[in-house]
């Protein structure tokens, strides 16, 4: 069997529908001290996981024993605009619209990696955002984009509208040369648009004031000094991504159905949860990222978010 290229890697990518596909090495963290002191400040809140995963995340190499690199690969989730007759002030997340990218990413990526075993690999293990895996700094060495101010990968052709997928692999292909330019430059938008200051400083965000923590991770009651600021967020929060002028300029609609927006007219029911039971719940959205805080965390939210909205 003749072995793999990198070019024929990213052709079989890109047939399967990835945005790009690079390569990365697996040597250890240039991060690891920021990550030490990130999580000596108390920025990760109650994610008491992200303490358990940094032995890993500092050593990718740990992370598939026997593994010599990892394929990245990037997948655009930006749904369509939906009209704006069908919105409401009440808002969530684009990843959030539609499917739960942990399905709808995972097929896919274990596709990938069914193409690496026919091709020889006896290690092809897929990670989509689970485990100990440093995302965002493997996809920055596979040559995908760099580490934004707002703590995104950025890709300088299509923005940071992306999951980024990752699956370790004991073939023998040789690391991309990573990004090394910082495009921000003197840019400080997703700093100073953050309504909670939650961007402590360029690529330093901190957790328990972020929107998207209080509403996804943590399970505690949404603290009032966030819910003034939350301008309506009920899942997540866009906005840091939202106001980069890489996004503004280069981020175009996936064409992917599974991450489009499904019922955008129940964004104005300040009562559509409190109506839901627990199986109703899980029959709209157990297939949706809306499963994570479950029923009860959205009601908790979408109680906060319609609250936020009367005292603007």
């Amino acid at each position: 069997m003749s072995p793999a290229t990198l070019a024929a890697l990213r052709e079989h990518a890109a047939g399967l529908g990835f945005l790009a596909c690079g390569v990365a090495g697996l040597e250890p963290s240039r991060h690891a001290e920021a990550l030490d002191r990130w999580l000596a400040a108390g920025y990760a809140g109650t994610m008491r996981y992200l303490h358990r995963q940094a032995a890993k995340r500092k050593a990718p190499a740990r992370i598939v024993p026997g593994a010599r690199v990892a394929v990245v690969v990037l997948e655009n989730y930006l749904p369509r605009p939906v009209p704006t007759a069908a919105l409401s002030s009440v808002k969530l997340a684009r990843y959030a619209r539609g499917s739960d990218y942990h399905r709808a990413f995972r097929q896919r990526l274990e596709r990938l990696a069914d193409w690496l075993r026919a091709n020889g690999a006896t290690i092809a293990a897929p990670y989509t955002d689970s485990g100990p895996v440093p995302e965002r700094e493997l996809a920055q060495r596979a040559g995908l984009g760099w580490i934004g101010k707002n703590t995104m990968l950025i890709r300088p052709e299509s923005g940071s509208f992306v999951f980024i997928g990752v699956v370790f692999t004991d073939l023998a292909f040789t690391p991309e040369e990573a990004a090394q330019s910082d495009r921000c430059g003197s840019c400080t938008r997703c700093l100073d648009a953050c309504p909670t200051q939650a961007l402590v400083a360029p690529r330093v965000l901190d957790a328990t004031r972020c929107i998207s923590y209080h509403t996804i991770e943590s399970r505690r009651p949404i603290p009032d000094a966030v819910i003034e600021r939350l301008e309506g967020w009920a899942f997540g929060c866009d906005i840091c991504n939202e106001v980069c002028p890489w996004n503004v300029r280069f981020a175009q609609p996936t064409v992917r159905e599974e991450y489009q927006e499904r019922d955008a007219a129940a964004l104005a029911d300040a009562e559509y949860f409190a109506r839901l039971s627990e199986p109703e719940f899980s029959a709209c959205f157990g297939d949706t990222p809306l499963e994570r805080p479950g029923l009860a965390g959205m009601r908790r939210n979408w109680a906060a978010a319609f609250q936020s909205l009367e005292r603007v």
